[in-house]
This record gives C-alpha cells, structure tokens and sequence, in this order.
C-alpha cells in the first residue's frame, strides 16, 4: 500500500520542526522520507543531535514549542526526556529523532532506513 504524498498540512509541520531544531542549532539534520517504503510507522523521520543532554533536551523544547505555536499541533507521543540521550517526539506522520552525537552513531537510523530517500538540511551558521 502506497504512503499519501506529502501535504500542506504535512510540508507545515516538517517546516515548523525544522525551525524549532534551528533555534537551537541542531547538528547534522536528516529528514528521511519513508513514504515508499512499506509498513513504516510514519512518513518521516527528522534526525539530528545536540553536544550534551542540555542541548538535546532544550531543541527537544524548542520543536514542541515551535510545532505548537506555528502549526497548533502537540505530539502525540514523546519519550527520552527523563536522561535525554535520545528524545523522540511522535507527530504521527513525522517522527523527530534528537539525540546525543554518540548515542547517534551507535543506533545509525540513517543506516538502518539505508533504502529510503535522505535529505541533509543545510543548517544557518
């Protein structure tokens, strides 16, 4: 079963979560399109880190935040805040993954997910 492509609706949150990680000045962003890969739990993953558990918490913030004041959404689902080496925070169609550069490495989702489309988001310096 095909994925719907990617809506208004949908381009507004991932734009609303990618501003809430630019606060911040996330690391290495990656969205990750999964709308042709069968049986994923989502259309997209956003992937980035942070250089500590502050930093991480705090772009974890900042796109709920962002999410919430530009597109009126709240997640429906988070976790990892309680030692934030890894926040997940669910927004059904878009999944944001914020980790700890070394906890990154370790679970490489970019690899993992190899055979769906990969995006670099360029970061503002």
């Amino acid at each position: 079963m095909q994925k719907t492509p990617i809506g208004k609706d949908s381009q507004q949150l991932l734009n609303a979560i990618l501003e809430g990680i630019h606060k911040i000045k996330g690391k290495d962003i990656v969205k990750i399109d999964l709308t042709k890969i069968n049986h994923s739990e989502c259309n997209y993953f956003i992937i980035c880190h942070g250089n500590s558990t502050t930093q991480v918490d705090a772009i974890a913030h900042s796109v709920e935040r962002t999410v919430e004041e530009m597109v009126g959404e709240k997640a429906w689902h988070k976790d990892g805040y309680q030692n934030s080496v890894w926040v997940l925070l669910d927004y059904a169609d878009v999944m944001v993954h914020v980790f700890q550069h070394e906890t990154r490495k370790h679970y490489n989702l970019e690899n993992l997910w190899a055979d769906a489309a990969t995006e670099k988001i360029q970061t503002e310096n």
